[in-house]
């Protein structure tokens, strides 16, 4: 298990970093494609105690993949193969868009950090929708009611204006809500300019409603709806939104996207500041986001589901969200750190110690 943190130092880590990515999802789909990832999925499917009930419905286990490793539903299939218990597409624009100029992705290997600023660069919701339809029969037809939970994360096209991004948003439930188990309201990337303002509660009712009504009718069944948060929101505003879930009845929060601080990083100044803007995701973020997630709870109790990501690596972090409060936990960037393996080995060590439920509040 602890050859690939060497293996990537030789063969991926002088790299550039998009790159790298590029090379590592297609061998993962690559292995699926001829077959070995039937025989790998035996390895790595999660135990049978790991199972989540969440947001009306099963999860194999409560540890999945967060969006921003597959933004366009290109690898879904070969994922599941690999232990996740929920993969989450994204983010996904109602637009196809290149995406922000390259280089775009950067490493912090000293920090187990990765900066991005990609911009959103997908197909269009119109085109991704088809590739996630197919995914999701497929896995039907594999796993049947035990396959892994597939989740759509939606933005604003980035020549959208503010004023028309609740239109925007509309396109791309409209197209992605019928395939999607659960759809992601994302308003917290710092790589769409003014994508973030959209998180004050004034602006975010409205786009949460017309994304909600646009959903259920176009699938015709209520699609578990959740809104996804900076780290960098105050307290207050956190509160803030924590209380308009409640109030709008939204199933879930998703804390937290990246984040835009440099605050404490043992990374060499340079190589910080050579990486440039974007959000700042990796284990840096490991304790701004068991914050937000203890908050979170502190509001919002057992009334919806809370779903940690940032900084999480291990077991332990797995364990650590799901003792705090979170219903289920997401990872990503100790993925291009750890290797195809990782959510196996996460999901071993939860089977062994699983996770003690918070105390009920007095």
């Amino acid at each position: 298990m602890r050859f690939y943190p060497l293996f990537f130092r030789a063969a991926f880590s002088w790299m550039d970093a998009e790159r790298a990515h590029r090379i590592g999802f297609g061998a993962i789909r690559a292995v699926h494609a001829c077959g070995l990832g039937r025989a790998l999925g035996r390895y790595t499917a999660p135990a049978p105690s790991l199972r989540t009930e969440a947001l009306g419905l099963t999860f194999p286990s409560p540890f999945g993949l967060a969006a921003g490793f597959d933004k366009e539903g290109r690898g879904i299939e070969a994922l599941a193969e690999l232990g996740f218990g929920h993969i989450e597409v994204g983010t996904i624009t109602g637009q196809a868009q290149p995406g922000n100029p390259r280089p775009r992705l950067f490493r912090l290997i000293e920090d187990r950090a990765v900066v991005n600023r990609m911009g959103f660069n997908n197909d269009g919701a119109g085109a991704v929708a088809p590739r996630i339809a197919s995914a999701r029969a497929a896995l039907e037809a594999r796993y049947g009611a035990g396959r892994p939970v597939i989740g759509v994360n939606i933005g604003k096209t980035k020549a959208v204006e503010l004023e028309d991004a609740v239109d925007d948003y509309r396109v791309s439930a409209r197209e992605l809500a019928p395939v999607a188990d659960y759809l992601v309201v994302n308003v917290s990337s710092p790589n769409t300019p003014g994508l973030r303002l959209l998180q004050s509660v004034e602006t975010l009712r409205p786009l949460l409603a017309a994304v909600r009504e646009e959903s259920e009718a176009a699938a015709g069944r209520r699609v578990p709806l959740l809104v996804k948060i900076a780290p960098d929101l105050s307290d207050a505003d956190v509160d803030d939104v924590a209380r308009l879930a409640l109030d709008m009845g939204l199933d879930g929060i998703i804390a937290t996207n990246t984040t835009i601080s440099r605050d404490d990083l043992v990374s060499p100044a340079e190589a910080v500041e050579a990486a440039g803007a974007g959000g700042l995701s990796g284990a840096p973020l490991k304790h701004r986001s068991l914050e937000v997630l203890r908050r979170l709870k502190a509001v919002v109790g057992d009334r919806l589901a809370l779903v940690a990501v940032g900084g999480v690596e291990t077991a332990d972090d797995v364990r650590a969200r799901l003792e705090a409060g979170a219903t289920l936990v997401q990872g990503y960037t100790a993925f291009l750190y750890e290797g195809p393996f990782w959510a196996a080995a996460v999901n071993r060590g939860l089977a062994r110690t699983p996770a003690v439920a918070p105390a009920p509040r007095p």
